[in-house]
């Protein structure tokens, strides 16, 4: 059969076709979900500090149990996506998310909402690992950092969505009320993805080519009868050139070839846990304790939210024009420069303003390294495990970063919450600088290959010492 491995050559010469948009939507709105829940929580908890249900304190257990969630979903998503495949994971997230967003509806204390909260995260975070590591497999080359751009930006229209649904429903329905939408709309999505097929790239990584190929031949005749016209033929790659289908273990990504992309790729995710569980988390808490209202609190921070879809569709627009690292770490300094002007200002117009002009280049930030550059650097053996254990770190570090944000926050003010995120990210950027690796306009199967070469060549060093 034609190119029965060379599966991902097949993939990358397709035009982009109605096939394309149906799984961008399909992940796509799982995504959107998955954002719309956990931005929702800021405005959630600063309702929940106003009625005296929660305070300082345990809005930072919440906080720090939907991250403990998110660390184990990371890495469940990582085990069963590489080993059960992507859709069995991709499926069993969002059932796990809906049922217990639903019965956070009905919850009659701070304790009973935490524990579910921390079951909510367990599926979200395999969302995020899966989607967009699963995506990456399907769309060409040519395209993937727009493309994966693209379901970053259906994801991130969810923080604005959520926050500008709380200021009108929460007044009036309470916080219970925006828990039964995200687990509503979750289930209807779970039935809505059972047609979306399982990525041919892992069934070529496990040998099952014919699986693989049966899902390409049915896209290829789909867009040639389309079209009207024959797909150009791909030759059957060389046997040197086809990735070897080795059996990586979870542990092979703290030694030897792959410890330096799980070092980068974690480092980049740190970045992002910060920022956003800093930023949008707090803010709307910060802003509570400095006497504004529930309504004018939320009202501001959806107003600065609006610059996450604008920051992701800048991110589409220029994520291929200049290196990943290179664009990742001046981010990252950019970043750390404006939160601390921003924690400077006192005036509500320019804290809007200010904080609109951080949340685009947070976001930017967030498409890059979430939906393109992570899932870039993993062979597709060990990409979701790659990508959940790189995830799994940056939650952690987001698990005990909301208690040194309380205790900044109480003891010393916001201006000291902002320098000390200023020199977590200029000590990320320089990690990044130095160990980064540079995937852009390169294929899966290329990327692949040069992790065999290097594979091969500590292989050939051992050998000699």
């Amino acid at each position: 059969m034609e190119g029965s491995k060379n599966i991902g050559a097949r993939l990358d010469r397709l035009p982009i076709s109605n096939w394309h948009y149906e799984i961008l939507v399909l992940i796509g709105l799982g995504m959107f979900i998955d954002s719309f829940d956990n931005y929702m929580g800021g405005a959630v908890l600063s309702e929940l500090i106003k009625t005296g249900w929660s305070t300082n304190y345990l809005n930072a257990v919440f906080i720090s149990t939907t991250m403990a969630g998110l660390f184990l979903g990371s890495i469940f998503a990582g085990l069963a996506g590489d080993h059960l495949g992507r859709k069995f994971a991709y499926q069993l997230n969002l059932l796990i998310f809906g049922i217990a967003a639903i019965a956070a509806t009905f919850v009659t204390s701070m304790t009973l909402l935490i524990i579910l909260r921390g079951i909510m995260g367990i599926g979200l975070g395999a969302e995020l690992v899966v989607g967009f590591g699963t995506f990456s497999e399907f769309v060409p080359a040519r395209v993937r950092g727009r493309w994966t751009s693209f379901l970053s930006l259906v994801a991130n229209c969810g923080p604005p969505v959520a926050l500008i649904a709380a200021y009108f429903i929460i007044p009036i329905f309470t916080w219970r009320a925006m828990f039964l939408i995200g687990g509503i709309s979750a289930l209807i999505v779970w039935m809505l993805r059972h047609n979306l097929p399982e990525s041919p790239r892992w069934y070529e990584s496990r040998g099952e080519y014919e699986k693989a190929d049966i899902i390409v031949s049915k896209v290829e005749k789909s867009i040639e009868r389309t079209t009207g016209k024959k797909l150009s033929k791909v030759l059957e790659m060389d046997e040197t050139n086809i990735p070897l289908i080795r059996q990586i273990s979870i542990w092979s990504l703290f030694h030897g070839v792959l410890l330096k992309r799980t070092i980068v790729s974690s480092a980049v995710l740190i970045g992002m846990n910060t920022l956003i569980y800093t930023v949008v988390n707090w803010v709307p808490t910060i802003f509570i304790q400095q006497g504004l209202s529930i309504t004018k609190s939320i009202g501001m921070v959806a107003l600065m939210l609006i610059g996450a879809p604008i920051g992701v569709f800048i991110a589409s627009r220029t994520v291929d024009r200049f290196p990943r690292k290179i664009m990742t770490s001046s981010l990252l300094l950019i970043i750390g420069v404006l939160g601390y002007v921003y924690s400077l200002q006192r005036d509500e117009v320019i804290i809007v303003a200010l904080g609109f002009i951080l949340i685009i280049f947070i976001y930017i930030y967030t498409c890059l390294v979430c939906s393109v550059y992570v899932p870039e650097m993993w062979p597709t053996e060990a990409r979701l495990r790659g990508t959940g254990v790189a995830n799994a770190v940056g939650r952690i570090s987001a698990i005990f970063s909301p208690y040194i944000v309380a205790w900044l926050l109480t003891n010393y003010g916001v201006t000291a919450v902002f320098i000390g995120l200023g020199i977590v990210v200029i000590v990320l950027a320089v990690v990044i600088m130095v160990l980064g690796v540079e995937t852009r306009h390169k294929t899966l199967e290329e990327i692949s290959m040069e992790i065999e070469e290097e594979f091969d060549a500590s292989v050939t060093n051992y050998s000699k010492n």
